[in-house]
């Protein structure tokens, strides 16, 4: 059975996205050693999970984008999470329409190993962990404070320490492990 994997990029002051949406912030603290750390993430992934609203931005992106993070994210299978979502046209991707649980579940017993990455869209995210369904985060930490915006984390979760990555361009990612 597949482990849900949830990566996000979360600002000093906690939110993952400002106010107003924008996502230039993220480059606070990019460096060679922080791609390759998500490189490696995102190739290793059985598959993506993304929300209806990451996915109409990222579809129109990636089967053009060239660099190290195109191939993964192009190759690898997506599966993205939409009631009203009637097509998807970016190369293997599949959509979910059924309760969010209820596709998890079939998701991670349909994979016999490795672990789906669920990245990409606030609401998705805070859909995801208020399922309590997922077995380990992957925060990547900025050295930027954006003072408003989007959390993922609205009630206390347990979580404990797995690694702690430095970054030399002052990222830090933190993988944690949820708890039952």
């Amino acid at each position: 059975m597949a482990t849900l994997v949830l990566k996000m990029s979360v600002s000093l002051d906690g939110y993952v996205a400002p106010a107003d949406g924008s996502t230039d912030w993220i480059a606070a603290g990019r460096s060679a050693d922080g791609l390759s750390w998500t490189v490696e993430t995102v190739s290793n992934a059985s598959a993506h999970l993304i929300g209806a609203t990451t996915y109409a931005a990222w579809a129109g992106y990636w089967p053009g984008a060239t660099g190290p993070l195109a191939k993964p994210m192009n190759e690898i299978p997506k599966v993205v999470f939409s009631s009203s979502l009637a097509s998807a046209g970016w190369g293997e991707t599949t959509i979910a329409a059924e309760e969010l649980s209820k596709a998890i579940t079939r998701l991670k017993q349909e994979r016999s190993g490795g672990y789906l990455l669920a990245h990409g869209g606030a609401r998705f995210a805070r859909s995801l962990v208020q399922t309590g369904m997922i077995d380990e985060y992957r925060l990547v930490i900025h050295p930027v404070v954006l003072g408003a915006g989007e959390r993922i984390f609205l009630a206390p979760l347990t979580i404990e320490p797995v690694s702690t990555t430095v970054f030399s361009g002052g990222a830090v990612a933190h993988v944690f492990a949820a708890h039952p």
